[in-house]
């Protein structure tokens, strides 16, 4: 598989050296110092970017401003400090995924793959506060989303869309946590979604 181009926006060395130490055989990193660099990087029609959230004078997440900044992007910000407010904020200015500044590069290396192939990537407590508020603020749909499922791929759908884990899931169905995620990973190959968020959208009738 070719690698792929990643622009890596920060001003901070030591986290620009972290950064470096992903897989030279799964990216080719660029170093960008400021938002000036994400036009330059769309203009070249490349799409992968990590912001680091505590470069200077970036706007506030509520900024319009960023709409234009991560149009045709695909940035995953990293913050030194993660909150799920933060996320919130970080997300929903554009933003594809939102990590810990210095996550382990193996795990980094997942959450790219996961965003390049247009997943959202976020912590599971910010997933399953979402998930929640998505549960309670929508209105519940008629089934038709659930067409093809078993019984039991449904069951384990309709609580993973309201944000429980895999192991409450097992608990309450009585099941093993491995069953769980083979139930989950038929589910997201029969509604042709990839991750919970999508997946609760699905079961809303949002998608």
């Amino acid at each position: 598989m070719q690698a792929g181009s990643i622009l890596l926006i920060t001003h901070d060395d030591f986290l620009w050296q972290h950064w470096r130490e992903l897989s030279s055989r799964n990216w080719l990193p660029a170093r960008g110092h400021g938002l000036q660099d994400l036009a330059r990087w769309r203009t070249q029609g490349r799409e992968l970017v990590v912001l680091d959230a505590g470069l200077p004078q970036l706007p506030e997440w509520n900024d319009p401003a960023w709409a234009g900044h991560f149009q045709d992007l695909k940035a995953v910000v990293g913050a030194m400090r993660p909150s799920d407010e933060e996320g919130k904020r970080v997300l929903a200015a554009g933003a594809h995924g939102y990590v810990h500044a210095y996550s382990p590069v193996e795990a980094l290396d997942t959450v790219l793959k996961t965003v390049q192939g247009g997943g959202v990537w976020m912590g599971p407590t910010l997933l399953a506060r979402l998930l929640r508020q998505i549960d309670q603020n929508l209105p519940r749909p008629d089934n038709d989303w659930a067409q093809g499922l078993t019984l039991r791929e449904r069951e384990v759908a309709e609580r993973a869309a309201r944000g429980h884990s895999n192991q409450a899931i097992a608990d309450a169905l009585e099941i093993t946590e491995r069953t769980v995620r083979a139930h989950l990973s038929a589910v997201f190959q029969k509604l042709g979604v990839n991750d919970r968020l999508l997946l609760a959208l699905k079961v809303h009738g949002v998608q």
